[in-house]
């Protein structure tokens, strides 16, 4: 059996976005060690729930903070010559970059990466966006050198990565996102009562909040009874929106901010369409836990995005960054209610048979030529 150390960046998505893995890997007697930012109680004791031994290490997701990032690749360098492990898994950005950094010189040790999105520096043609997009690019090169395989969650990243020569062909594979738990996320009745939109979402202006903002007014003018709702945490990113223009939102009576929530079913239980105007996604997690619950989707045709509707199917594609576009396809789902039935139950249908958890995990295991079957929801 394999020693397998898995590093992310924030310790509750080791739960939230590779738990299944995890305990696929620790059912078939992997020994595994998860490895985060620092976590408080209650997320250390959930992570280790799941069979693992947790270990911290130093990481600031925003920001090139040479300091930083030299505390995060010794933390890194220093785990793995204590641990030996057999296996590195690393996903997101920062983790991505500096475990690959970290192994080298460790030649017998492989090295996988998901890569869940290639980030805020690859979208945009600003200044400041293409020096970070350089600095990027070159310490993709220089980790994913290293690594046995790359597994991208949509063809668009990877064949980016190719033609930009972020990575070699032969290493690149890709899967649906990192799936979500069918069984856990089931469909809910449509509810009664005013039409209630909902986008789950971190505070930050990539994740389309401020066009949301701008279609809720204007959607508001004609349908003054139509709902806009928005969750979801502040964060630390350097595209982040300040709390008081969303709260600037909600005085106006634009949107309806409900904070941040650890369940984010109860929430799209009370809705009746799922809204990610998003710039760019791996695979967008919330817009596959509503697809799960049974609710018509409204996204962006961006990568990530546009792999999860089937256009009049399940729900629309709009432009992104362009708030009467969605303004547009609101005022369509308020003038055509008797569709949200079917396309709600065409988005259940859709995560059935492409992004259920289980067989996302059964990809990966034959990718990184593990000795263990997925974990199947049951211990």
């Amino acid at each position: 059996m394999a020693n397998v150390i898995i590093v992310g960046a924030l310790p509750e998505s080791l739960v939230n976005f590779r738990g299944e893995f995890i305990r696929s890997l620790v059912l078939a007697g992997h020994r595994v060690t998860a490895m985060a930012g620092e976590a408080d109680s209650k997320s250390f004791a959930t992570i280790e729930a799941l069979g693992v031994k947790f270990r911290p290490f130093p990481i600031v997701r925003a920001g090139l903070n040479p300091l930083n990032e030299i505390r995060t690749f010794y933390a890194l360098r220093q785990a793995f010559l204590e641990i030996k492990p057999d296996m590195v898994i690393a996903y997101t950005i920062k983790p991505v970059i500096w475990s690959g950094v970290a192994l080298f010189g460790l030649r017998e040790v492989s090295y996988f990466t998901l890569i869940t999105g290639l980030g805020f520096s690859f979208d945009g043609a600003t200044i400041p966006r293409r020096i970070l997009r350089t600095i990027a690019s070159v310490l993709y090169r220089l980790s994913l050198r290293r690594a046995t395989c790359v597994v991208f969650q949509n063809k668009d990243n990877c064949d980016f990565a190719i033609q930009n020569n972020l990575a070699p062909p032969e290493k690149c594979f890709v899967v649906d996102g990192s799936g979500v738990d069918i069984s856990r996320f089931k469909p809910t009745a449509l509810p009664s009562g005013p039409p209630i939109f909902l986008l789950i979402a971190r505070l930050i202006a990539d994740k389309g909040l401020r066009e949301y903002a701008i279609a809720a007014a204007l959607v508001k003018l004609k349908y003054p009874e139509a709902v806009f709702q928005l969750l979801g945490p502040a964060d630390p990113s350097p595209n982040s929106i300040p709390i008081d223009e969303v709260n600037s939102w909600k005085k106006s009576d634009s949107i309806h901010y409900l904070g941040s929530a650890e369940d984010v079913r109860p929430f799209i239980a009370k809705c009746h369409v799922y809204v990610l105007p998003s710039y760019h996604e791996g695979m967008p997690r919330t817009v596959l836990e509503a697809m799960a619950m049974g609710r018509p989707i409204l996204t962006t045709d961006t990568p990530g995005c546009r792999e999860t509707v089937v256009p009049n199917l399940n729900g629309h594609l709009i432009p992104k960054a362009n708030a009467e576009a969605l303004a547009e396809k609101i005022i369509w789902f308020l003038e055509n209610r008797s569709r949200w039935q079917d396309m709600g139950d065409s988005s259940r249908q859709i995560a059935e048979t492409r992004f259920d958890v289980h067989k996302i995990n059964k990809e990966l295991i034959k990718i990184l030529n593990l000795d263990c079957v997925a974990y199947n929801g049951q211990a």
